[in-house]
């Protein structure tokens, strides 16, 4: 998936400012979760000529039925606006912990989300574009990505997640997901995502149209629904930059080629991943990660060389707040047992900034 480029950055900078505070795609297989014949649904979203102009409309009585859709555990809810799947752990998801890994939740969600707008029918070439957006080279990019993990799924546990897309002002959209373990209900982690328009050809953004607008707000809720309702939440924090000199450093990052993406740029998923190497051991050791966020500032190319920098930061009375306990006993508990990072991504040869985050981390449960 492709990310800002730098004529960008101030620009979105500005438009999120004032706004609720994000994926890309991704290398992951998904397979059946038990064998059973699936129903055939209908295709919610299909072509139609109107006096000339072309757009999306929803169809109640085309249906197609893929080998993927036979084999895929996802469906529509009833209401036509959100998606759930069922997805099981494998054995190259999980990390040291036998639990599945920050970078497996983050191809997970994004999984969930290419086969939510398969779903209803919009194009999977450059993910989730109506027929206007192909028409003027138009295309999402991720602005920031927001990811709270509240308990980590195990090797062969089952999840379900469920995730569904609305309108953010006149230059973007949102998308939120909630996670949950099958075997008990028990939501487990949520996530927030907020993409802009852009013109592929001149890399500028561009603001929503009212025709792209009514091609895919027929597939958002009617009312607001937040996988972060809670006034001042983590997600809606801005980051501020990491300055000279860090604490902690990686330098040097290369892109495999394994880290691009069928656009041939770094996807998410590899940022997440060159973040966590400037993390000092004994925070891996003895924390596990809690809350990420992550601001996307810059493209990143395969030829690029990265660095990666990270600064520990000490959590203000907002961020004490922020836990629900209001200043309790237990949240002076937590705000031991936590520690809070910053951190940056900028290109080694330069300087110029690639990406912006902050982490949160909770000492690991003993087991």
């Amino acid at each position: 998936m492709l990310k800002l480029s730098c004529n960008v950055t101030d620009h979105l900078h500005n438009f999120f400012s004032d706004s609720r505070r994000i994926f890309v795609p991704v290398h992951r297989r998904t397979g059946p979760i038990s064998c059973f014949q699936l129903k055939k649904e209908p295709l919610r979203a299909i072509l139609s000529a109107d006096h000339g102009n072309s757009s999306l409309r929803v169809a109640d009585s085309v249906s197609v039925t893929s080998p993927a859709d036979r084999l895929r555990f996802g469906r529509l809810m009833a209401d036509g606006f959100s998606y759930k799947e069922k997805f099981i752990v494998r054995s190259y998801e999980v990390g040291i912990n036998k639990t599945a890994t920050v970078e497996t939740i983050a191809n997970l969600l994004q999984e969930v989300a290419c086969n939510h707008v398969q779903k209803v029918g919009f194009s999977t070439d450059g993910f989730a574009t109506t027929l206007t957006m192909r028409k003027l080279h138009l295309i999402w990019v991720t602005a920031r990505m927001h990811i709270e993990i509240y308990k980590y799924p195990a090797w062969s546990d089952v999840v379900e997640i469920e995730t569904w897309c609305q309108s953010e002002g006149r230059i973007g959209t949102r998308r939120d997901w909630i996670l949950k373990d099958c075997a008990t209900g028990e939501v487990i982690g949520r996530a927030t995502s907020k993409w802009v328009m852009m013109n592929q050809d001149t890399r500028r953004l561009q603001r929503v149209t009212d025709e792209v607008r009514d091609e895919y707000l027929v597939f958002c809720p009617r009312e607001p629904r937040l996988a972060f309702p809670e006034e001042n939440n983590n997600s809606l924090k801005k980051i501020p930059k990491l300055e000279d000199p860090a604490q902690y450093s990686m330098l040097g990052l290369k892109p495999r080629r394994a880290d691009l993406d069928m656009n041939q740029h770094v996807n998410n998923v590899t940022y997440i991943g060159w973040v966590l190497e400037s993390i000092p051991q004994e925070i891996i050791d003895t924390h596990e990660l809690k809350v990420i966020t992550l601001d996307y500032r810059r493209e990143c190319q395969q030829d690029d060389i990265v660095d990666s920098l990270t600064t520990s930061e000490t959590p203000n009375e907002a961020v004490s707040k922020l836990t629900g306990t209001n200043g309790s006993t237990t949240s002076s508990k937590q705000e031991h047992n936590e520690s809070q990072f910053l951190h940056i991504l900028r290109l080694s040869e330069n300087g110029q900034e690639i990406n912006r985050g902050r982490t949160q981390w909770r000492k690991k449960s003993s087991r």
